[in-house]
């Protein structure tokens, strides 16, 4: 027996027999407002409810007349109802079923992706717990800086992507409209009535105001939030790809017994999967961008807008979606080597305690500058002959002028420097 392919949850979203089954709905939804208003008779409703089918097949030989998918839409369905049939559609325009149905795919997909954002969340929380003591240097610009933990790390990529979370919900409260106003949004035909039932049976808000679109705005916020999420993503990936270079070492992506690295080369062991986010994560830049070239029409609408939406859309959800996925398992699965951490922290022999040795001779009463260039020359004789900076300082008869050997060693703890690591993980709620 040969077992049949599922598609995951988002694809199914996006399949052309779903967009017609909500655009049926639609439909469907509207008679029903109609019927209410005593416009269409229940007979008729009740014979559109229980004949309307859709064949997707028979849709695309019929377009190929038509060239309009939404009138070969409305004949495929017609097709079985008879003389009901004359009640589909009854004063709406094109743009009310396909924008009505596009805003609830999109709610269903952000649903998926706010689901996938939550478990990233928990990934680097636990990760944050994990590490929250574990030193390691901190860089800017690439160079040694001072101590941080890795656990502090993991909480900043927490936080962000909290923050991800709030503007993909924000996103879905934007999207999350449809309209039913007629072929200008004037309501000339079909009553603001029938708009707010189908929109409520729906899930959604009633636009408070339309022309023959819901305004594309509110796409580009939804495809923004999604690239910004994207983005940070790319950010993790890129840091983690960093951290895994030969020379540094500290974190590795999995890589499993069988995997090979390279066709080549038998020792390699690469960050594929965080340089894959990478590459998709400038997709959804683009896509974004897309989406703000969209905002602008031409009076109360044209098309242009359409054959770029039927790209944008899905693939930005199905991308993000994958990638969220990605990183969920390579945070939870990530080699994480401590041992590496001090390695490198010890590295450049102390000076990265540079900053408290000149603080503390502040406190003892030079000034910033004399402090500062004295603890500097220390640093950069000491960087350039490899010698340990504490033991240099101990040394310069400048420095014991106003701290004992005990106190410039007591410079070099790496529990100053994570003294306050509660603090940070209680305001992000870790």
């Amino acid at each position: 027996m040969i077992e049949r392919y599922t598609l995951p949850r988002m694809a199914r979203i996006w399949t052309e027999e779903n967009k017609f089954e909500k655009m049926l709905k639609v439909e469907i939804l509207a008679c029903e407002a109609f019927s209410k208003l005593k416009i269409i008779p229940k007979q008729a409703l009740f014979q559109i409810k229980k004949k309307a089918k859709i064949d997707v097949q028979a849709i695309k030989e019929i377009e190929k007349k038509t060239h309009h998918d939404v009138v070969a839409f409305i004949l495929n369905i017609s097709e079985n109802i008879g003389d009901a049939a004359k009640y589909v559609h009854y004063g709406l325009t094109s743009s009310d079923v396909l924008d009505t149905s596009l805003s609830v795919m999109m709610t269903e997909s952000i649903d998926i992706i706010i689901e996938d954002v939550k478990k990233l969340m928990q990934a680097l929380k636990r990760k944050a717990k994990r590490y929250k003591n574990v030193p390691m240097i901190g860089r800017s610009h690439g160079v040694h800086a001072e101590p941080i933990s890795f656990g502090i790390k993991m909480a900043l990529f927490y936080d962000e992507t909290r923050r991800n979370l709030e503007r993909l919900k924000q996103a879905r409260a934007t999207i999350a409209y449809g309209k039913i106003s007629g072929s200008v949004g004037t309501y000339a035909n079909v009553s603001p009535f029938v708009e707010e039932y189908v929109c409520k049976k729906l899930g959604l808000k009633a636009a408070k105001v339309s022309s023959q679109i819901l305004q594309r705005d509110r796409h580009a916020q939804f495809l923004n939030a999604i690239a910004i999420c994207g983005t940070s993503l790319e950010k993790f990936a890129t840091e983690f790809r960093a951290l895994q270079k030969t020379e540094v070492g500290e974190v590795q992506e999995f890589f499993s017994s069988t995997q090979k690295g390279s066709s080549s080369m038998p020792h390699k062991k690469n960050p594929i999967m965080c340089e894959r986010i990478t590459g998709m994560a400038r997709i959804l830049r683009a896509n974004a961008l897309a989406s703000m070239e969209n905002v602008p029409l031409w009076h109360e609408r044209d098309i242009s807008h359409s054959s770029v939406e039927r790209v944008i859309i899905p693939d930005s959800t199905i991308l993000l979606d994958y990638m969220l996925n990605k990183m969920t398992a390579i945070v939870d699965r990530m080699v994480v080597n401590p041992d590496r951490m001090m390695e490198n922290l010890e590295r450049t022999k102390g000076v990265i305690f540079s900053q408290r040795v000149m603080l503390e001779l502040i406190n003892r009463g030079l000034t910033r500058k004399e402090a500062y260039n004295i603890v500097q020359s220390a640093a950069l004789t000491v960087q350039a002959e490899n010698l340990p900076f504490l033991d240099a300082l101990a040394e310069d008869k400048r420095v014991r002028a106003h701290m004992s050997r005990k106190e410039i060693e007591a410079c070099g703890d790496l529990r100053y420097h994570l003294k306050h690591v509660d603090h940070i993980f209680k305001r992000t709620g870790i």
